[in-house]
């Protein structure tokens, strides 16, 4: 009798763990979640969101270029995509009005995951637990625009509030040091960092040019202007937010400062670093001329807007 009833048992025990393994997806932020992760939205399932926008790194990737489908490498460093939920514009260039936008282009553009969206959501009616997923969530089966909602809403959770400087400014337990607060000092102040950067994401939602446009080589990227072809938009590119910005190296459109350290030194003397950039914003005009303790304080800063999640 012992042998039939450890059949039994490890029968039954299968049946709860296959339930569990295919049971509905119950909110779109969850099934965001998981179709962010599964590379069954590229062309020959190899790549997935998740690939150039690693968790861990938040959300950015620390090679220069991604690769795509067949290891196409991108044109530009992929940025982070936390605490996108207030921004007006996505991508670089702002060429998306909307995170719903947004997330569907990486799915069909030729160098990130080449695929179709009749063919993404075709795949997706025919796997069993994303087209009950969808069914319970909308009450038919998927299309773009249903894809296009739950990624999105897994990507308005990433939203990344508690940081050293936020319980400094909220007058909380363990906030950021006398370092961070002296470089906060010299963002606001002396390193102008706060013209551009001054939401409480750290971005001004603008588009500027800071001189990484020179028409040569690695500089040749046009930016802003490659969407509204205005002259005065060549080289401008999308004020990024800073929160979690430690974590986010290599830094600019192009991934060219591989360290906060090199991106201060970058802002300190501009033309020094990038001779000749066109059309740089009149800000960086005239050297800030920081110490050395300055922008150890300012990285020190910076570093404080690291949130909780990516301590180790």
């Amino acid at each position: 009798m012992k042998a039939p009833l450890t059949i039994i048992v490890s029968c039954l025990l299968a049946l709860v763990l296959l339930s569990f393994a295919y049971r509905p997806v119950l909110t779109a932020e969850q099934l965001g979640e998981r179709l962010f992760s599964d590379p069954i939205l590229s062309l020959d399932s190899t790549v997935s969101c998740a690939s150039c926008h690693i968790p861990q790194f938040a959300f950015c990737d620390t090679a220069l270029f991604s690769k795509g489908v067949g290891g196409r490498l991108g044109r530009r460093n992929s940025p982070s995509i936390m605490n996108m939920s207030a921004r007006p514009f996505f991508f670089y260039d702002g060429r998306a009005a909307t995170l719903e936008q947004q997330v569907l282009m990486p799915i069909q553009d030729t160098v990130e995951m080449h695929a179709n969206l009749a063919l993404v959501t075709e795949r997706l009616r025919r796997h069993k637990e994303y087209d009950a997923a969808f069914r319970q969530l909308f009450g038919q089966a998927a299309d773009a625009d249903k894809l296009a909602s739950v990624l999105a809403a897994f990507v308005r959770t990433l939203e990344t509030p508690s940081t050293p400087f936020d319980r400094w400014i909220q007058e909380k337990p363990n906030p950021m040091g006398a370092a961070a607060v002296r470089g906060r000092e010299v963002f606001m102040k002396k390193g102008k960092c706060f013209d551009c950067h001054f939401s409480p994401d750290f971005t001004g939602d603008e588009f500027r040019n800071v001189g990484l446009y020179t028409g040569r080589q690695n500089l040749a990227d046009r930016g802003r202007f490659d969407i509204t072809h205005d002259s005065t938009d060549l080289g401008k590119f999308k004020v990024p937010g800073l929160r979690n910005v430690a974590l986010t190296a290599p830094y600019m459109h192009n991934g060219m400062f591989k360290t906060l350290e090199e991106v201060i030194e970058f802002y300190d003397v501009p033309n020094q670093t990038v001779p000749g950039g066109f059309n740089r914003d009149t800000l960086l005009n005239t050297p800030l001329n920081l110490s050395r303790e300055e922008k150890a304080d300012l990285k020190t800063f910076l570093e404080a807007l690291t949130d909780d999640r990516f301590k180790q």
